[in-house]
């Protein structure tokens, strides 16, 4: 199984959207972040044949980056799973994870920093702690070989958004 972790696209500015008096939940993708996003994807799709499911944050911004993923994978089964929002649970996730441990997926996870970076050090290496951290819209591809368990993930790669614009051409 392969776990692909992408950090959400950038929103708009957090400052400015409270003076909406609006939940920072409901705070969207910019503009520039949409279109940055689309580039990131074109890229992803060069190296990354296939996403068979998305499982995304229930924030506004990360739902909007897994909406411009799933437009490229458009065949992904998408869900929202809580344990992806800020101060989501890394355990919750790992058993999300088990659940697809005896398949040929490709799982996506969209959510927030420092949750992924944590999450993603923690299944590569065991340990609690963020020597893994993503930008806005940057990705990193995690298997599983055997057994779903942290410390037990294989880095394959980690991109940062630039990076995947560039294989964009």
């Amino acid at each position: 199984m392969q776990v692909l972790i992408v950090r959400h696209a950038p929103a708009e500015d957090r400052e400015e959207f409270s003076r909406s008096g609006q939940s920072d939940e409901l705070r969207p993708l910019s503009n520039t972040g949409k279109a940055k996003m689309l580039l990131n994807v074109k890229g992803l799709q060069t190296i990354l044949p296939a996403i068979h499911r998305f499982a995304e944050s229930p924030l506004i911004r990360a739902q909007q980056t897994a909406g411009l993923l799933a437009s490229a994978y458009p065949n992904a089964i998408r869900e929202t799973l809580p344990a992806l929002a800020p101060d989501g649970s890394d355990s919750e996730v790992l058993s999300y994870l088990q659940h697809y441990a005896n398949t040929n997926e490709t799982i996506a996870l969209v959510g927030h920093e420092p949750n992924l970076g944590e999450l993603a050090t923690w299944l590569v290496s065991g340990q609690v702690d963020n020597w893994m951290p993503l930008k806005k819209g940057a990705a990193c591809l995690l298997e599983f070989l055997d057994e779903v368990e942290a410390g037990q993930a294989e880095l394959c790669w980690m991109l940062r958004p630039k990076q995947l614009r560039q294989l964009a051409g």
